[in-house]
């Protein structure tokens, strides 16, 4: 089941049709009362969220999603008309799993949407990671520099260990939009770049180990 909370009932009824026409199941909500009365009856397996909504905005409901024991793990991808990077930020930062502005094709919002419902699948363990003052369990979802616990977004984190598990090989932007986010589509390297240089901060001291390959992509090298 997805669901799907949408003011514009042009937008919402299309998704939702052509949702419903494929191999998925959805629901669509104009509020977002309406939308948890829903989870009270019953949990998706993603969430389709706008961000400019009557009531309350998406931002705010993601929040609360990703703060509940019930629903932190589901899967929510952001669809609205606001791009901008600081916009995409505040959704990641939040823990939305990906992002698509206004106007989309449909075609491609059901890639991302497969994408992502196919990331969220458990995935094999990993060894653990130390290079440097960089700790990583991919197991535990565990990251520390110098000993300390460092909190990450679930795609900073995929990006990290997918790094990490190419050590020293250079991964293109597309390479690394198709494994983290299930897709490459023109224009949206940017999402890469945006991810790297949040989780360089992040990591802090530990940060100068991502570098930058001009004109190609990303790797891991050796701490500086």
């Amino acid at each position: 089941m997805i669901y799907f909370i949408e003011d514009d009932p042009n937008i919402r009824e299309l998704v939702v049709y052509t949702l419903n026409t494929t191999e998925h199941k959805a629901v669509g909500f104009e509020r977002p009362s309406e939308f948890y009365k829903a989870l009270d009856e019953e949990l998706p397996e993603l969430i389709l969220l706008d961000v400019m909504l009557p009531e309350e905005d998406g931002l705010k409901i993601l929040k609360k999603i990703r703060s509940s024991k019930l629903t932190e793990n589901i899967p929510v991808i952001m669809i609205t008309a606001k791009s901008s990077e600081i916009d995409k930020l505040k959704g990641f930062d939040l823990g939305a799993d990906d992002y698509v502005a206004k106007p989309f094709g449909i075609m491609e919002l059901l890639a991302r949407i497969k994408a992502v419902l196919r990331r969220s699948k458990p995935q094999s363990q990993k060894d653990e990671y130390t290079i440097g003052n960089l700790y990583v369990c991919p197991q535990k979802h565990r990251v520390r520099v110098n000993g300390e616990k460092v909190t990450l977004t679930l795609k900073e984190f995929e990006l990290l260990c997918l790094m990490l598990e190419n050590r020293d090989i250079v991964l293109s932007r597309d390479q690394i939009l198709d494994k983290i986010w299930g897709y490459s589509f023109d224009g949206e390297s940017r999402t890469v770049d945006v991810h790297i240089r949040t989780l360089r901060q992040k990591l802090g001291d530990a940060g100068n180990i991502i570098e930058t390959v001009r004109g190609i992509g990303y790797k891991i090298g050796e701490a500086q």
